[in-house]
């Protein structure tokens, strides 16, 4: 059996560890017992940021805007790339205007942005809505 990874439930934000071999078979959260690997994007938050933010697997952030058209088109694209990504990454939603702090912190100059998170670290970004196999490509670029 390999080691654990840590990963943070999306709903309740505890920390969960859970053999790798066992990503694929819908894990579910010790404390809140929901799906802790959803096949859609989570909303993230400024209060729910440094705990998603932490965990073993990598974390892309949508940072987008109700009033965007561009974000509105590329929401249906981000949905289907978490579900084709479900375990190997996890998928979040920033609504900037909802988290103008968090927002300004990570340096989000135009929506919608791709911040792609490995370890707690930012190890890429993409401004601009992209096609679902451009997307799968730059992930797979930075090792996704």
């Amino acid at each position: 059996m390999s080691n654990p990874l840590l990963i943070p439930c999306p709903h309740c934000n505890g920390l969960n560890r859970i053999p790798s071999e066992r990503l694929g078979d819908a894990p579910r959260c010790g404390r809140c017992k929901a799906e802790v690997l959803p096949s859609t994007p989570f909303e993230l938050s400024q209060a729910s940021f440094a705990a998603q933010n932490k965990g073993d697997l990598p974390l892309l952030i949508d940072v987008w805007a109700s009033w965007c058209g561009p974000c509105r088109s590329f929401a249906p694209i981000f949905t289907q790339a978490a579900s084709q990504l479900q375990g190997r990454c996890r998928l979040a939603k920033l609504d900037s205007e909802a988290n103008p702090q968090l927002s300004t912190e990570m340096g989000i100059r135009s929506i919608p942005s791709l911040i792609l998170l490995k370890g707690g670290v930012e190890i890429a970004r993409q401004s601009g809505a992209l096609p679902l196999p451009q997307l799968l490509g730059w992930l797979r670029q930075h090792g996704i």
